[in-house]
């Protein structure tokens, strides 16, 4: 269970509290002495929440470790990722309703382009379109192994889920994506001996994904990433005295909720206000809300940094919709940085924001920014105290001892 020292502290109370999540939200500057994609960003709202609030900054995994997303979401969520090891093939299919089991074993595929000499040339495909993925999806549908049963579903864009069910298998395999272009996809091999059957099953898979593919101008390879099963873990709920929502677009980060016990909100759309309306019309049911913004990550890994700063505008502006809700704290954060510099996750320290409506201890900080952030009065911190501390300031934590 995360933080089992607080289960004798959990107070029963009416205050809500809401989790934002811009994925991917810090930065760096382009060039020496330039701004970051935040600190670029118009963002008065969050400005006035600055002053108002406390600034500082987390450590997702731990100083210097590049964080995947599904640990650095199991952080934000109180569980030490070091200790919980969540694969994301089993967070993407569950987030799209596929059952994994214990035993299962799951992972996600990108759809990339191959050269004629089988070489990546783009790792996304070219970020093919929900609808062009989708006739390729049921290609590979149509694939059967001897022994397991297979199920595939869409994910969105270029990306696809694969969960395998049978006896005696086992997740213990490393990503075939080799994080770069101008190589080939690693083979699908084994971490362990024990893996080794799952492995030559899923290569097996693999060599029949790609002979249907080959005649593809753009999605004619495929990669895999984050073999896992059902971890099991803790329920949220009762680790923090929390009734949970998540509101998300995008399908990895609704299943690590569902995996923690969180109730997964429906609703049309995909823009900052479409998600903040989903939270307005639940709010009556709910005490805890995890809101989840992709766009800040892609555009960060596009190196887009005028198109990530737009993100955070744009979510700046919704923003009043959750302040009209007058929630009791409201922390403005980010799973990692993912500078547009980089075109990649990173492992700086994550800028962070904590406002309360009379609990908060204002620093001298006046914009959320990553430097302001380095100066805050919260300090530098690990992303697994972040519900301690905005548990503690909603006043759902008693003393600890006499």
């Amino acid at each position: 269970m995360p933080a089992p020292h607080l289960q004798p502290l959990l107070r029963t109370s009416n205050s809500k509290i809401i989790l934002l999540i811009l994925d991917g939200l810090g930065g760096l500057p382009i060039e020496p002495g330039g701004t970051t994609e935040l600190e670029a960003a118009a963002t008065p709202n969050l400005d006035r929440l600055a002053v108002e609030g406390a600034l500082g900054q987390t450590i997702p995994i731990r100083p210097g470790i590049t964080p995947g997303s599904g640990p650095a979401h199991l952080a934000l969520f109180g569980y030490d990722p070091i200790e919980y090891l969540v694969g994301r093939g089993a967070l993407e299919a569950t987030g799209i309703g596929l059952e994994v089991r214990p035993g299962d074993v799951a992972v996600r595929g990108n759809f990339c382009t191959l050269d004629a000499a089988g070489n990546i040339t783009d790792r996304r495909a070219g970020r093919i379109s929900t609808e062009q993925a989708a006739p390729l999806v049921e290609l590979l549908k149509s694939i059967s192994l001897p022994g397991v049963e297979l199920q595939v579903r869409q994910l969105k864009e270029y990306r696809f889920a694969v969960v395998m069910r049978g006896d005696g298998l086992n997740d213990q395999i490393p990503d075939t994506d080799p994080q770069r272009t101008g190589v080939p996809p690693h083979p699908v091999t084994a971490s362990v001996p024990a893996a080794a059957r799952t492995a030559s099953l899923y290569q097996q898979w693999v060599d029949a994904a790609r002979a249907l593919l080959k005649d593809q101008p753009h999605a004619n390879g495929l990669t895999l990433r984050g073999f896992g099963s059902d971890p099991q873990l803790p329920s949220f709920q009762i680790s923090y005295g929390l009734n949970p929502a998540c509101v998300a677009v995008y399908p990895m980060y609704k299943g690590v909720s569902q995996l923690v016990g969180m109730k997964v909100l429906g609703f049309p759309g995909e823009s900052p206000e479409d998600e903040f309306a989903a939270v307005a019309a639940a709010w009556n049911d709910y005490d805890f809300f995890f809101v989840h913004i992709k766009k800040t990550d892609s555009k960060g890994e596009d190196g887009d940094f005028a198109g990530k700063a737009a993100i955070i505008e744009s979510v700046d502006k919704a923003l009043p919709t959750l302040l009209r809700l007058n929630p009791d704290v409201l922390v403005v954060t980010g799973d990692h940085s993912t500078p547009a510099r980089m075109k990649s996750h990173s492992w700086h320290p994550v800028p962070l924001l904590l406002w309360s409506q009379d609990r908060s201890l204002p620093d001298q900080q006046t914009r959320f920014g990553e430097r302001s952030c380095a100066l805050g009065g919260l300090g530098t911190f690990p992303a697994t105290d972040i519900m301690p501390l905005a548990l503690a300031h909603a006043g759902r934590l008693d003393k600890y001892g006499a």
